[in-house]
């Protein structure tokens, strides 16, 4: 009697792709419950904090606190991520999941000031979710395809997840306890998913003939690939620093910006964000069908590029008022998930098949995150203590510009080096 694993393994390749982008995509937006929901409260009643003299909002001071806590995560998964095996992959999930959930019960009953601290320890096991999930479908030949759908939780999830904790809000739940009631709502689903994941078939051999076989890495292996590519992946690591705050900044404070441009329900999280997930999953999906590595890995920066430029434009049609703000939300979101999805699923992908790199996209993904998620939090940091007086939609805006002038002057610059890096290994 034949498992579902092996079953899969004999069928046709879109069915597996289908079984496994589902799987993927379904824990990895279960997590999201725990991790984006309070974005959806406004913690009206909560007290400001003193830091160094200066007042720091409650919502600011917990997603910080958060985002500490996921960035010193990714720090760790550079190694742990980069060398995990495939061994207990989903027992460490239900565990990281555990000590997160119990986080939010710890936010909820804990005293005012002590509660940020919680968020903080909630950071931390989440920051290990995504290099534990993708590891089951990079190295293959679809990855691209089942990367594309997996990735739509980003927006999908946050959204929906925070139209669940806006509805839990006006059923009478408080702002504290609401995040740990989202988690309780998703805790079922995310273990039924990850039961999914570990019926997903092993890369074939053909996978593993043009994509490269995913090992775990050891320290030398790291740095030597640091050492070799160095000038052309701190550029993409500052670009990708700056999607990683935009992106933050606006899941975090998507309620503020709603209210401050006049269109605040509930259901506009997930609308919106629905919307984008839908539209980037079109963009992205078709590099699966370039099957040249080289060809792939410049196509990504080209779309990464297009992403930039989009929110730009996107941001001054709306300045003149030729962009509703529905709209508006839906194309910066555009903009940044169509240049951010590129570095978290195909880009490294294809950056290790390409050079046939003795590597895993773990590796590279979490050295990205690391410095991205220290961007996020000193943005906030930026805008509680430097620039308090401007209100959210207005920061919101000039970040647009910002994002899109320095993200392409990065970009062009990583296209120039790999160019030449490609030449020179070709003679």
């Amino acid at each position: 009697m034949f498992s579902i694993k092996e079953k899969l393994a004999n069928s046709k390749p879109w069915v597996t792709v289908l079984f496994a982008s589902l799987a993927t995509f379904f824990t990895y937006s279960c997590m999201y419950a725990f991790r984006k929901s309070f974005g959806a409260a406004d913690f009206k009643e909560a007290h400001t904090f003193t830091f160094f003299g200066s007042e720091l909002t409650f919502k600011i001071a917990i997603a910080s606190a958060q985002i500490l806590g996921y960035m010193l995560s990714k720090f760790m998964g550079i190694k742990f991520i980069s060398e995990a095996g495939p061994g207990k992959r989903r027992q460490i999930l239900v565990i990281l999941i555990g000590v997160a959930w119990l986080a939010l019960l710890g936010f909820a009953l804990a005293p005012e000031p002590i509660k940020p601290l919680f968020m903080f320890i909630n950071g931390i096991p989440l920051g290990m979710v995504w290099g534990l999930v993708f590891s089951h479908i990079e190295g293959r030949r679809f990855t691209e395809m089942m990367g594309a759908i997996l990735c739509t939780s980003f927006a999908l999830a946050s959204g929906f997840v925070r139209s669940i904790g806006a509805w839990l809000i006006t059923h009478h739940v408080t702002d504290f306890w609401m995040p740990f009631a989202t988690g309780a709502v998703f805790i079922l689903p995310f273990l039924g998913s990850v039961w999914l994941l570990g019926n997903i078939p092993d890369p074939s051999a053909e996978d593993k003939k043009t994509r490269m076989e995913r090992l775990p890495m050891t320290k030398a292996e790291r740095m030597a690939i640091l050492k070799k590519f160095a000038p052309g992946l701190i550029l993409l690591i500052v670009t990708y620093i700056l999607l990683s705050a935009f992106r933050d900044f606006r899941d975090i404070f998507m309620k503020e910006i709603f209210k401050e441009i006049g269109t605040d329900k509930p259901e506009n999280f997930a609308n919106v964000e629905l919307w984008v997930s839908v539209l980037v999953c079109a963009f992205v999906a078709p590099l699966v069908f370039i099957k040249e590595n080289k060809r792939a890995f410049f196509s990504n920066k080209a779309l990464i590029i297009i992403g930039l430029a989009v929110a730009a434009i996107a941001t001054a049609l709306f300045e003149h008022g030729m962009l509703n703000p529905i709209v508006w939300m839906v194309s910066t979101g555009f903009a940044v998930y169509l240049a951010y999805i590129p570095f978290n699923a195909f880009l490294f992908e294809r950056f290790i098949a390409m050079y046939q790199l003795k590597a895993n996209a773990g590796f590279l993904i979490y050295l990205a995150d690391s410095f991205g998620y220290l961007g996020a939090v000193a943005v906030m940091l930026y805008k509680n203590f430097f620039n308090k007086g401007m209100n959210y939609a207005s920061f919101f805006i000039n970040a647009n510009y910002l994002l899109a002038l320095v993200g392409i002057i990065c970009m062009l610059g990583a296209l120039f080096y790999f160019t030449r890096k490609e030449q020179a290994i070709a003679k």
